[in-house]
């Protein structure tokens, strides 16, 4: 009997990955890749079940066959200066994330058909994946806390079939594309500044059946964002230890493992 729940838990987790992977992110709005079109007209409501402010789904009743939790978690990640939408709370001071139920209501109007029972993982994966995105962003950001100790998410964007020139040179070279491309722009204490994230499938390690590489970098945008990519390729280069940064916050060596929800 355990051993047949490991199984089932192991099957929902590898399902929610390729939810995750098929849909690109259902939470900004896009079909993503391998959906059944990213036009917007072969996208059920693909605006009008979208809060234009930030991309995310209204809440909306959906009839399911289980019920689903309409609880949502609130994450780590602070909400910079920004037109609040309205899934958020009127006095929020951190994003929060949508429910298993959201999720669902968005699959569905998406012209899929998800599966109740693999909502909750979907969910935490989900939500796994944006709180290690937010930690590698903390990680560059390491390299201004001098200029401001605690930076801020305003908004951000799916841009899956936009593929970033780092993408495409790392496919030229060999490399698959990217399943989905985020842009989250960051308020470094006033100044806004834009990173970068690719997402990539990577092979199952271990005992675990589904993982993920992150590529978490600043946008070329300024002279600035271009030094700190240098700076953080010198570190990295030199093996230096003072900043944490250094050590786990550029490229492919980036490895989102899904743990057992």
């Amino acid at each position: 009997m355990a051993e047949d729940e490991s199984e089932r838990a192991t099957d929902r987790r590898v399902r929610a990955a390729e939810i995750l992977v098929k849909t690109g992110n259902l939470m900004s709005g896009e079909c993503g890749q391998g959906s059944p079109s990213t036009s917007a007209s072969a996208c059920p409501n693909a605006q009008g079940d979208q809060n234009s402010a930030n991309n995310m789904p209204k809440i909306q009743n959906e009839s399911t066959k289980a019920s689903l939790s309409s609880h949502r978690q609130v994450s780590t990640i602070p909400i910079g200066p920004t037109d609040l939408p309205n899934h958020q709370e009127k006095d929020a001071k951190r994003w929060t994330y949508p429910s298993p139920q959201m999720f669902f209501n968005a699959m569905k109007r998406k012209g899929w058909k998800p599966k109740e029972e693999d909502m909750e993982v979907v969910v935490a994966i989900h939500n796994t994946v944006n709180e290690r995105v937010w930690e590698h962003i903390l990680h560059w950001e390491e390299l201004h806390k001098s200029e401001c100790c605690e930076p801020q998410l305003s908004r951000f964007e799916g841009r899956p079939k936009d593929y970033s020139p780092r993408a495409r040179m790392l496919n030229w070279l060999g490399y698959k594309l990217p399943f989905d491309r985020h842009d989250w722009v960051v308020d470094r204490c006033g100044e806004k500044v834009r990173y970068v994230i690719d997402f990539y499938n990577a092979p199952p390690s271990g005992p675990e059946p589904v993982a993920m590489h992150l590529d978490v970098r600043p946008a070329l945008d300024s002279f600035g964002a271009c030094y700190d990519r240098f700076r953080m390729f010198a570190y990295q280069a030199l093996g230096l230890a003072g900043s944490s940064a250094a050590q786990d916050s550029s490229g492919g060596g980036l490895k989102e493992q899904q743990q057992n929800q």
